[in-house]
């Protein structure tokens, strides 16, 4: 049986006197994939945040003992011209963890992070190689947790499916629990375990399949939304 890793208990969060997140209560358990989805400004990447603790918050966050946690951010702002190369903030990482650098090699042979990519300053890479470059930086250490602020919002449309395929065969290979931001309906069907629908408050948690109706999207977005259901589209506009 599937142990719980994470429990979280009547959630706020108030950021300069503003409810961000009001009184949100849902668990998690290993191996499985949680989406959060929701319209800009709900409270999702501060959700994100709460887990790992960066922001003070109401209620209960307990991570279960064992817990090792990796965090990719939805963007990191680089200058080009920074002369800083993904093997070096991989090494630097490595070396804060006090772990071999031959680490850096088996996972970037995982992500398909060739030398050459490696060693290319930053601000050289396109957005996919870079998003596979923060994804290494958070296995680095072997979490067994994956935490991914909208992994595919600073990458072209064709490679969005390649980082959400790279990112099941990670959860696979890693033995990983992923809690993931996704706009993407239809990718939220295709893996979610359980889904989070999130406007300041938790307005459903469950199976996809289940818990995404016309009308709870509806009630998320505001609108009538369109949406894909495996091989059933539905549009109720």
């Amino acid at each position: 049986m599937e142990s719980t890793i994470l429990t979280v208990k009547n959630l706020s969060v108030n950021l300069g006197g503003e409810p961000i997140i009001t009184d949100l209560s849902f668990g998690l358990k290993e191996g499985e994939n949680l989406t959060i989805i929701g319209p800009n400004g709900s409270g999702k990447t501060v959700l994100l945040k709460s887990l790992l603790g960066m922001i003070p918050y109401a209620g209960n966050v307990a991570w279960e003992k064992g817990a090792r946690i990796g965090y990719v951010p939805q963007k990191i702002e680089v200058d080009r011209h920074l002369p800083l190369s993904s093997k070096t903030l991989l090494q630097a990482k490595a070396n804060i963890l006090k772990i071999p650098h031959s680490e850096i090699g088996a996972v970037a042979k995982t992500l398909g992070l060739s030398e050459k990519v490696l060693e290319e300053p930053i601000g050289h890479l396109s957005g996919g190689q870079f998003q596979k470059c923060l994804i290494a930086y958070a296995l680095i250490g072997k979490p067994n947790v994956l935490l991914f602020d909208e992994p595919t919002a600073s990458i072209a449309q064709l490679e969005e499916e390649q980082i959400y395929e790279l990112l099941h065969r990670l959860q696979d290979e890693y033995s990983l629990t992923l809690v993931l931001v996704s706009h993407d309906l239809s990718l939220v069907y295709r893996y979610a375990t359980n889904v989070l629908c999130l406007n300041k408050r938790g307005l459903c948690f469950g199976a996809p399949a289940e818990v995404l109706t016309p009308q709870i999207l509806e009630k998320l977005y505001g609108a009538p939304h369109r949406y894909y259901h495996h091989l059933h589209e539905h549009d109720d506009r």
